[in-house]
Order: C-alpha cells, then sequence, then structure tokens
C-alpha cells in the first residue's frame, strides 16, 4: 500500500510539472507582430500635423503661407475613403486615398458632397511607420530643390461629426 502511494504521487507530479512546464513555455512566445502594409499604417490611426520643416531642414510654423493648407487632422479608412478637417474642427475635405504598393506616394482624390472630383494630389511620402506621416510638397512643381515636408503623428483626436 506504502508503494501504492508513492508511484501515485510520482505519477501525479509528474503530470502536474508536464502541464505547467508545457503553458510556461507558450507565454514565453509572443506571436510575431504582423508587417503592415503602407496602407494598413496609413489607416491604422488618425494624424495630426505636428510640425513642417522646409528643405533646409528648418521648422516652419504651422500657420505659414507655404504650409497652412496641410494642417490639420486627417482620417484615412481601410475602406479607402477619408476626412480631413481643420485644427479648429472645421471641415477640410473628404474623399478618397491610395498609398502606392512600395510606400512611395500618397494620392487623395477629394470629393464634393454629390461626390464630383475636385481635385487630385499625389505627394511624395518620405516617412511612413506607426509613429510618423510625412510627405513631401512642392510650391512649384518644376523645382525640386524647394520643399516642405509636412510631418503628422498619431492622434487620440476623435474624429469630429459632419
Amino acid at each position: 500500500m506504502k508503494n501504492l502511494k508513492k508511484v501515485t504521487t510520482v505519477l501525479l507530479l509528474a503530470v502536474c510539472s508536464a502541464f505547467f512546464f508545457s503553458c510556461s513555455k507558450d507565454k514565453d512566445k509572443d506571436p510575431e507582430p504582423k508587417q503592415l502594409t503602407p496602407s494598413e499604417t496609413l489607416a491604422s490611426t488618425p494624424w495630426e500635423t505636428t510640425n513642417a520643416k522646409n528643405n533646409k531642414g528648418e521648422n516652419v510654423v504651422l500657420t505659414d503661407a507655404n504650409v497652412s493648407n496641410f494642417v490639420g487632422f486627417a482620417y484615412f479608412k481601410a475602406d479607402g475613403t477619408f476626412t480631413m478637417y481643420n485644427l479648429d474642427n472645421s471641415p477640410k475635405m473628404h474623399g478618397d486615398w491610395t498609398v502606392s504598393a512600395d510606400g512611395k506616394t500618397r494620392t487623395v482624390v477629394a470629393k464634393n458632397d454629390a461626390g464630383a472630383v475636385l481635385f487630385t494630389r499625389v505627394v511624395d511620402i518620405t516617412v511612413l511607420t506607426k509613429q510618423e506621416f510625412t510627405y513631401r510638397i512642392y510650391p512649384n512643381a518644376n523645382d525640386k530643390t524647394v520643399y516642405f515636408d509636412i510631418i503628422h503623428t498619431p492622434t487620440t483626436h476623435a474624429e469630429p461629426k459632419k
């Protein structure tokens, strides 16, 4: 009878140990984070214009006439639509958007409330991560030496209601 108790105890400890060690290994393995496409990265968060820099790397105030039209909150949705608002929450524009598969350009097609196209704008993306979205604008499309980088960072600002 004593031997049966010892054997039972040893078997019970072995089974418990197997469960303990197999579960702890599962906890130690974090799944590898999914690599987002450029479009998924842009749509992953709302963005706020937080800075602008000129071609010399100098900060440009967001009220400067060269950059003020590009300042605000941007909401890029996974369905390919977007809305943008000025920093005072007034509507700026809405329409459709895409990012090239290589993440080098972003295109917005602004539309009026009837759905007619107002304009299409393609910009070069210089940074696109979950922490920063920066694109470049050229005041004169024929002069690539003068440009402004429009810098956005994620925001928790709720999208205003229309």
